[in-house]
């Protein structure tokens, strides 16, 4: 394999203290969701998969290219929100003619030669890396890790950290050799997608560029005859350019003199068109295992809930569930759900559209007392919120018991993996320093006839 080091900065840059001169305040804020890995063992997960990448897939190679990559990533990261950390970040240009760019945890930017060809001009390129390194600086590629991690399938709403019903980070780290490069790091779900083009918007109007650069790539992609190799990996959220023109907005509009293009984009364009068109994959390569296959959703009915019950015991609990649901994921990492309840919603991961899972995150406040789940419930809720765009509450978090447990319950509103909507049932209760949370999720039509065995499954909760 070639050396790394000519790609490499030298230096970690520490980002998101610099905000542009026409930063307004009205600008969308962002934050990123849960997450079970640290900073660091992203970093170690992208030092991993960039190597592998690397193997698998034919480099440019071309040094002008390279140092061009760099210098404009290095330009939009001075404007790039990292939430205090500090990543070695690395581009690569990828000799594939196919319009696509993905970038692993810790920063590692692989753009190929199809994205810059398709750019007609520097800021339209700009926007792509901007969208890029936003997936990077809010951990997306990680948030995704941790819900297969310990979910074992996705799911429509939720995300986890910390410690999960008497595991450890430290668990979820050993579990890192699963995670193929272009598999769960890079599946990101249409919220994550929206949350990189705003964010991406934000870098590239205080970078200088105009800001509807991003937009007007998209929209190019989405003109196109054949649906680019760019949509596989990152699902079009709805109203995409739309929203991107209204962050243009809250940032005051275009700025004047924001640049669109310059010479020596041009230039690394007509380099990179003079390049020997490679293979995509070098021969012997193995390929990516396939995924588990789940139905596409909407193509099934789900039967109603048996009312026989199996046993199954959870580590710090055990409870009983409908005999002819599934479990998914092993020992305390659970998800409930009848057959067909799991589906595929087009975009290749799986989510929860009936069914009940059970997670954890590390709770705040004084242990174990009423404060702390108020507390810990509420930003369970603003992190759910923030992964979800369109998700809302319809009944605000309540005080209650779960058997002999003092806990809370929160009823929302979210988009189905289906069509239409989800209602989600939220019960939080807290063991030790952990929230632990029980997921009830069915379509709203149907969510009063899977109630009695979401209620049945509660019930029968008994902590250890």
């Amino acid at each position: 394999m070639k050396s790394r080091t000519h790609l490499r900065c030298a230096f970690f840059l520490f980002a998101g203290l610099l905000i542009g001169p026409g930063a307004r305040a009205d600008r969308t804020k962002l934050k990123p969701g849960m997450n079970a890995f640290s900073p660091q063992q992203d970093i170690q997960m992208g030092q991993k998969y960039a190597a592998e990448a690397e193997k698998q897939s034919p480099l440019c190679n071309d040094p002008k290219v390279d140092a061009y990559l760099t210098k404009l990533g290095h330009r939009l990261i001075q404007h790039l929100n990292t939430f205090g950390n500090e990543y070695p970040w690395e581009f690569h240009c990828v000799n594939d003619k196919a319009i696509n760019a993905f970038a692993l945890p810790g920063g590692f930017v692989f753009v190929n030669r199809g994205a810059i060809e398709a750019a007609d001009y520097e800021a339209e390129l700009a926007g792509v890396m901007a969208h890029e390194l936003s997936h990077v600086a809010l951990r997306h590629g990680t948030n995704q890790a941790t819900k297969a991690q310990y979910a074992q399938i996705g799911s429509g709403i939720a995300g986890i950290a910390g410690g999960i019903l008497g595991g450890t980070v430290g668990a979820a780290a050993s579990g890192l050799g699963q995670f193929a490069a272009g598999s769960v790091l890079l599946k990101y779900s249409r919220g994550a997608e929206t949350q990189a083009d705003v964010m991406g918007t934000q870098v590239l109007y205080d970078s200088g560029y105009d800001p509807r650069a991003m937009a007007a790539f998209f929209e190019k992609l989405g003109n196109s005859q054949a649906p680019p190799e760019f949509f596989s990996d990152h699902p079009n959220p709805d109203h995409r350019i739309e929203r991107v023109d209204e962050e243009v907005q809250k940032l005051g509009g275009v700025p004047e003199g924001a640049q669109r293009d310059s010479a020596e984009f041009q230039a690394i364009k007509k380099e990179v068109a003079a390049l020997p068109v490679a293979a995509k994959a070098k021969p012997g390569t193995a390929p990516a295992p396939a995924p588990a296959s789940f139905p596409k959703a909407g193509t099934v009915r789900v039967a109603a809930a048996s009312t026989n019950l199996a046993g199954l015991d959870i580590g710090i609990a055990k409870l009983q569930y409908p005999d002819n649901w599934k479990k998914y994921g092993d020992g305390k990492e659970v998800t409930l759900a009848p057959e067909g309840g799991v589906v595929d919603p087009g975009n290749g991961q799986p989510s929860l559209a009936y069914g009940l899972m059970i997670a954890a995150v590390k709770a705040s406040g004084r242990s174990g007392s009423q404060e702390a789940l108020k507390e810990s419930t509420q930003k369970l809720i603003d992190s759910l919120q923030q992964e979800n765009a369109n998700m809302q509450v319809t009944e605000p978090p309540a005080l209650g018991m779960l058997n002999e447990q003092q806990a809370m319950t929160t009823y929302l509103r979210n988009d189905s993996p289906g069509e239409g909507m989800e209602t989600d049932m939220l019960v939080t209760t807290l063991r030790g320093d952990a929230l632990v949370y029980f997921v009830c999720v069915a379509p709203e039509k149907e969510f009063n006839h899977f109630s009695p065995a979401f209620n049945a499954i509660l019930d029968s909760v008994r902590f250890k």
